[in-house]
């Protein structure tokens, strides 16, 4: 410690205290959102501590600590002239604007579920075993179900489809369709609605996701056009099919084996399109606070429910472009074209038979 310079002490300090202090505001806005209060204070301007508690029925006590802990991060901004609390305009497509493209509260109440793991995760660094999806609780899944369904809506119809315009094609006159890993069929729901014509299967490992998915289907009007089975995909699929999707699910699975398996279910001139993580293949290419949090996500649920599924560690980060390319390449895919996307935090893939 003699050689340790006192002010980079310091300065790493102050590092740690932000990102503890950050998480706090995680949590603590999670909660606001799972009351409502961002909600709130977005339909109703500004606001006084009292008037909140009466509108929401929350505790006054925790009505003001909430705001006072809010307004110290940032996210809510404090007037002591007037004493009213007030959701700044550009916050609210974030915080309160549900199943809008930047709205973050699916991802703070699916940390919330995750962090019930944590001593499961504990025993799991020392066994090296993996953790069942059957050990997360409902926050998980509620928040999962939130957290990408904005970005799919502002961009799968309008944007990633018309990227690919075979792919299009074969929906507008009608095909058979999988989307594995389904989880509670927000995409194969939105894809039916907007593409009548074809037929789709969702696929899931997980039954309550699948009965989930099920009673969407319902209430969307769709569950003529869309059925749902469990399934462990990476065994092999029940049928085939002329067109495969696979969004944000195949980091959690057995790579190679999942391509096999899904390549093994294609018609003739059958195509598969993936979704996944967009990262890069070295690690140091990879230091940045997003990169973090998906190192985390990894940590509390992808790496971990992969493990317990006999998949591999690929982890959240593990499938950079050209990793996934030749694992295509590997799995018996004539051709895998990365479809360029703007400003996107996630990569596009269509592969062909």
């Amino acid at each position: 410690m003699k050689d340790v310079e006192q002010a980079k002490v310091e300065y790493f300090g102050q590092k740690v205290l932000a990102d503890t202090s950050g998480f706090a505001a995680t949590i603590m806005a999670a909660l606001g959102d799972r009351l409502g209060l961002f909600k709130d204070l977005a339909a109703n301007g500004p606001t006084s501590s009292s008037d909140l508690t009466k509108r929401t029925g929350i505790s006054k006590h925790y009505a003001k600590e909430w705001l006072a802990g809010m307004t110290s991060a940032g996210y809510i901004k404090y007037d002591p002239t007037t004493q009213l609390f007030t959701l700044p305009a550009e916050h609210i497509p974030v915080l309160a604007q549900e199943e809008g493209p930047f709205f973050i509260g699916g991802t703070h109440q699916m940390i919330l579920g995750m962090l019930t793991i944590i001593d499961l995760l504990e025993d799991a660094f020392r066994s090296g075993k993996g953790i069942p999806m059957e050990a997360y609780g409902s926050n998980t899944w509620e928040g999962m179900e939130r957290d990408m369904i904005g970005l799919y809506k502002a961009k799968l119809l309008h944007e990633w489809f018309p990227a690919m315009p075979k792919v299009q094609s074969m929906l507008e006159k009608g095909v058979q369709v999988a989307d594995v890993g389904c989880g509670t069929g927000r995409i194969s729901i939105m894809l039916a609605q907007a593409f009548p014509k074809s037929r789709y299967v969702g696929i899931d490992i997980f039954k309550p996701l699948i009965d989930r998915a099920k009673s969407n289907a319902e209430a969307a009007g769709v569950s003529d056009l869309v059925k749902y089975e469990v399934l462990d995909a990476s065994q092999g699929l029940h049928k085939q099919y002329n067109l495969v999707t696979a969004f944000d699910v195949i980091h959690e699975t057995n790579p190679l084996l999942m391509l096999q398996a899904i390549r093994r279910s294609l018609l003739p001139n059958g195509r598969f399109v993936c979704v996944d993580v967009k990262c890069e293949k070295a690690l140091e290419d990879n230091i940045n606070p997003r990169a973090a949090l998906r190192y985390g996500f990894s940590l509390l649920f992808c790496m971990s429910i992969a493990l317990a599924n006999e998949g591999k560690a690929q982890g959240t980060m593990g499938l950079p472009e050209e990793t996934f390319k030749q694992l295509c390449l590997d799995a018996g895919f004539k051709s895998v074209r990365f479809v360029p996307l703007e400003k996107s935090n996630h990569n596009l893939y269509e592969a062909e038979t």
